[in-house]
């Protein structure tokens, strides 16, 4: 069985796991399905507009469609500066107090995508179904099958990637967010995949002019979640960005 892919929506993070407190039990062997959900903020005040055909390819999955549609009303523009960045910008890693998908749930966010995008997964005891202390990950970055477990030799084999960087969305419109709207950002689950730790740390703060997941048959669903996320949080993207976004699209048809 394969995990569930987000249709919607780098800084580096290892896995490490927070536990939480409850009754003392057995570990539990779970399979836990995750959603997603929509942020309202006001939009950026980047003003020039996308130059993307104003007819989308034909056949286009519907994924994609609803893609390119977003991608045409994105503003384009320049790289701001990375004056002010840090990663304190956008509050405390993996906060729960966050109003996103599963915010305020009473479990960290890395251990949320974790139980999301794991299958045979095993609980710590006492956490209230947090904390994972195993599992498998079926990578869609990679299309290997990475084993998890939780340890400081061994979380960063599986870590957090989020689909749009911090830093590339701090250059490119999140400065002008609230500091909430930054929490959520770094928070929302339509922003977050497990995926290898190495693939991870090549990627770095790249866009997708810059930076693609090595299996190809998923970057027509990674354009896809980089648009919603971006249009969801009303950023902005680069010339080359919008043609590397419109060019992946384009490759997106319905399988016959």
């Amino acid at each position: 069985m394969r995990r569930r892919r987000l249709a919607l929506g780098a800084s580096v993070v290892a896995i490490a796991v927070v536990a939480g407190c409850a009754a003392p039990g057995d570990p539990v062997t779970v399979t836990s399905p995750g959603a997603t959900a929509v942020n309202d903020i006001p939009p950026s005040s980047a003003t020039s507009s996308s130059s993307v055909g104003t007819t989308a390819p034909t056949a286009l999955s519907p994924e994609a469609a609803l893609a390119w549609s977003q991608l045409r009303a994105l503003p384009v523009k320049g790289r701001a500066p990375k004056t002010g960045y840090s990663r304190a910008q956008f509050g405390q890693a993996w906060s729960d107090d966050v109003n996103v998908d599963d915010g305020h749930n009473g479990c960290d966010t890395r251990n949320d995508i974790l139980r999301r995008d794991l299958i045979d997964i095993v609980l710590k005891p006492g956490t209230r179904g947090c904390v994972v202390l195993s599992g498998t990950l079926h990578d869609p970055y990679t299309d290997k099958t990475i084993g998890f477990t939780r340890g400081a030799e061994t979380s960063s084999a599986v870590q957090i990637d989020h689909v749009v960087a911090l830093s590339d969305a701090w250059q490119k419109g999140a400065q002008q967010l609230t500091p909430q709207q930054r929490i959520d950002f770094a928070n929302d689950p339509r922003n977050l995949q497990a995926t290898d730790g190495p693939t991870n740390q090549k990627k770095r703060n790249g866009d997708a002019a810059t930076w693609l997941p090595p299996n190809r048959t998923y970057r027509c669903t990674y354009a896809s979640r980089q648009i919603a996320v971006k249009t969801a949080y009303h950023l902005w993207v680069t010339p080359a960005e919008r043609d590397a976004l419109a060019r992946i699209l384009g490759t997106c048809s319905v399988q016959p």
